[in-house]
């Protein structure tokens, strides 16, 4: 994995805006928050602030991941989606392309994660101390060589998706830290967030926002 961070440049799409909500597609490899030192600076979060100065977090994707992220505009906002996302109210649909077959063509990961400490960020999978981490797969197509595969996430743990498709013997292509075989062959990691399902801070409205994966 390249340590120069040379995040993309340009436009970030604003999916949707209104007095509580805004929805932007994050392009690959950009961070979602800003990192450890000033050539970390820059990020999503702060380039939304110069538009939407009140905009607040509420959750994160990998820097090497694009697609629907949501942020409150408000306190009130920033609560409510929060307490959603922490009781697993909000649904997520990514896609993948991973290296290989995939022989099932449905099925779910139910493998526990916990950091790698010697190798930080990196997770693993851990029998004993790893906290409860759970991924449902059904793959679009197939061929030898690669499966594209969509994922719905029952939670939110960090490299998650990452971890499982590797545990299944087929790590996301492109992926830096768990497919770093394939990493070179690739203009970046395989993941998009599509979809995000969520319940509007604003009278509790069921919506649906979704971005194309451009890969």
């Amino acid at each position: 994995m390249s340590d120069i961070y040379n995040p993309p440049m340009g436009e970030i799409p604003i999916l949707h805006a209104d007095h509580e909500l805004l929805v932007v597609d994050k392009p690959a490899g950009l961070l979602s928050v800003p990192g450890k030192g000033p050539e970390l600076a820059d990020c999503l979060l702060t380039r939304l602030e110069k538009a939407f100065p009140t905009v607040r977090l509420v959750h994160r994707l990998d820097r090497d991941t694009s697609g629907v992220m949501v942020f409150g505009l408000t306190a009130h906002a920033q609560r409510h989606l929060g307490a959603q996302f922490e009781a697993r109210k909000t649904k997520k649909t990514y896609i993948a392309r991973v290296a290989g077959r995939l022989e099932s063509k449905t099925g779910t990961v139910d493998l526990p994660l916990i950091v790698d400490w010697p190798n930080r960020p990196k997770q693993m999978v851990c029998h004993e101390t790893g906290k409860p981490s759970i991924t449902d797969y059904k793959v679009v197509k197939a061929s030898d060589e690669e499966s594209r595969v969509r994922l719905f996430p029952q939670t939110g743990r960090s490299h998650q998706l990452r971890v499982h498709m590797l545990a299944l013997g087929h790590p996301i292509l492109g992926d830096p830290f768990y497919g770093p075989e394939t990493a070179g062959q690739y203009p970046r990691m395989m993941l998009h967030a599509e979809e995000l399902r969520l319940n509007h801070p604003d009278g509790g409205l069921s919506q649906k926002f979704r971005a194309k994966a451009p890969f």
